[in-house]
């Protein structure tokens, strides 16, 4: 069991999928896109509208795959960083026969994931507005890491060396 003493706020941002919106989030994980690494990590998603057909996928452990998958810019589909040999190439978890878990959701609902699961979620073919809260926390083992170009969020000016716990100023400790 991984335990932390202190929780720590990273980012949190809103998430909205406008009705007949046809594309679908593509699958990815957190973690590549953003500057911090750790076991450590957990993002909520919670919805603010009902959720039946666009809701949150996750792929089952993995978050235990030996390497990330290759963060892209989602509408050029592009490789986020130029450095995809580190990465393993973006699966079709559907068309690969991954563990594929989503869930009906109501607001209030929230689905805790580490940074490292991969997820995305269908297009909202619904006539309603699909929004939802997402939050990122990390734990004591979070450091500070470089990436190979622009994180996202990028924060510039933090001043951060990689290796170093996230700025306390920047990032406030909820516990």
């Amino acid at each position: 069991m991984i335990t932390s003493d202190r929780v720590q706020m990273f980012h949190d941002h809103v998430l909205v999928k406008e009705p007949g919106t046809t594309r679908p989030t593509p699958w990815h994980q957190d973690g590549p896109y953003y500057f911090v690494e750790g076991r450590q990590t957990v993002s909520f998603w919670s919805p603010v509208d009902p959720v039946k057909e666009a809701s949150l996928r996750c792929v089952a452990g993995s978050h235990l795959w030996p390497r990330e998958v290759l963060p892209t810019r989602w509408l050029a589909e592009t490789a986020f960083f130029p450095d995809p040999d580190r990465y393993m190439p973006v699966p079709d978890p559907d068309a690969e026969g991954m563990n594929v878990l989503e869930w009906q959701m109501e607001p209030g609902d929230a689905v805790a994931f580490h940074f490292r699961t991969l997820h995305g979620a269908r297009g909202n073919a619904s006539a309603a507005r699909r929004r939802a809260f997402s939050l990122r926390l990390v734990g004591d083992d979070a450091r500070y890491v470089e990436r190979p170009g622009r994180t996202s969020p990028p924060y510039p000016g933090h001043g951060m060396v990689a290796g170093q716990t996230l700025r306390e100023d920047w990032f406030p400790f909820l516990l």
